[in-house]
């Protein structure tokens, strides 16, 4: 029996509970990257729902609390981490800017929109890690303007062998809300997947490329 207390298994119950995260193995979605999952994710809907807003807002606040205490700017990741870290931002009463994936092409060509200076320590946020290494361009633009970069919060991480390694790789700390292991438990629990899913999903945490290779 499931210990709705536990903030991380909350969290997993109101993504399911909305769609925010949606289970198919039988059949699978088609991520960017061309590969097949079991697993999709949209963590922009939690902010259509004012409870769950409320809620992750400030299980972001209590996590940046307690892993990195004082920080001067928080950053959010575009786009997804936008939203969600303006409402970080705003409960901690800190400055905010944001990172795209890439400089603009015209205007003043920021990346990092926003103001922020050189020596200041920034926590970035994001909704949702896959292997990291777009969120992690957030953190290479922070680090070129020369800030100290704490490390990165996230609600959701498909807890993938490569995004650890990159995160190891790269010198940045990771924490998130929740993540697969618990979401999985959750959709067990409330008898979102058959026991038959979840064998299947479990074999997708495993080996994610064996899985999609298997149904291409």
């Amino acid at each position: 029996m499931i210990n709705y207390n536990d903030s991380r298994h909350q969290t997993a119950k109101f993504l399911l509970q909305i769609k925010a995260v949606k289970l198919s193995p039988d059949n699978p979605f088609t991520w960017a990257s061309g590969r097949k999952s079991p697993i999709y994710c949209d963590n922009r809907l939690t902010l259509s729902y004012p409870e769950i807003r409320t809620f992750i807002r400030q299980r972001y606040v209590d996590m940046i609390t307690e892993q990195f205490g004082e920080v001067d700017v928080i950053a959010g990741v575009a786009t997804g981490g936008i939203a969600q870290g303006a409402l970080v931002a705003q409960e901690l009463g800190k400055p905010f800017v944001y990172v795209r994936s890439e400089a603009k092409s015209h205007g003043l060509t920021n990346q990092i929109e926003g103001e922020i200076h050189e020596g200041q320590s920034v926590v970035v946020i994001e909704d949702l890690v896959s292997t990291g290494k777009s969120s992690l361009v957030a953190v290479d633009a922070l680090r070129a303007k020369g800030c100290v970069v704490k490390g990165m919060v996230a609600i959701f991480s498909y807890m993938l062998d490569v995004a650890d390694k990159n995160f190891k790789d790269a010198d940045v700390r990771l924490f998130t809300l929740t993540d697969y292991n618990c979401l999985i438990e959750v959709a067990k629990e409330e008898t979102y997947v058959s026991e038959e899913d979840m064998a299947s999903l479990a074999d997708w945490r495993k080996n994610p490329e064996k899985w999609s290779d298997d149904r291409l």
